[in-house]
């Protein structure tokens, strides 16, 4: 079974490990720093609760189902995967408050339970139900903290 943000345990996990993140936390691929990191993930979990709500773009639209199955598969995401623009982080957020954000966009993630994510649209994939939602949300999450070795 795959682990799924809904899932306490999973959510528990993800936010003990997020306690963890440091400034210091080694990165072991990609450029971002741990804050960037974390304020990337906030917005597409920003994004997925329609805080922030995207339309799909074209490009998505053409090629998307060529990485349905990577995307929604039970392997963690590869390192080094082109991420879309508005997710790019430029600036450096200040660390401890971009973590207590982070930490409150999971807990409201998982509050909103599969039901509140139904339909959703991901600026890449369209619109997912709410178990998509919240495997890949746990996926995305968890591959950005192993990438600082949390």
């Amino acid at each position: 079974m795959k682990k799924t943000i809904f899932d306490a345990k999973c959510r528990d996990e993800l936010l003990e490990r997020l306690g963890r993140f440091s400034t210091d936390s080694e990165r072991q691929w990609g450029t971002m720093s741990p804050a960037q990191a974390m304020e990337h993930l906030a917005r597409v979990l920003e994004m997925g609760m329609g805080i922030k709500p995207m339309k799909q773009i074209l490009p998505g639209k053409l090629f998307s189902r060529f990485f349905r199955k990577e995307f929604f598969g039970e392997q963690p995401f590869k390192k080094n995967r082109p991420t879309g623009p508005d997710f790019i982080v430029r600036d450096e957020p200040e660390f401890e408050s971009t973590r207590v954000r982070l930490s409150d966009l999971i807990t409201e993630f998982h509050k909103m339970g599969e039901t509140g994510l139904d339909g959703k649209v991901h600026g890449f994939f369209g619109p997912l139900n709410g178990k998509q939602w919240g495997e890949t949300q746990y996926k995305h999450i968890d591959h950005h903290l192993r990438q600082f070795g949390v």
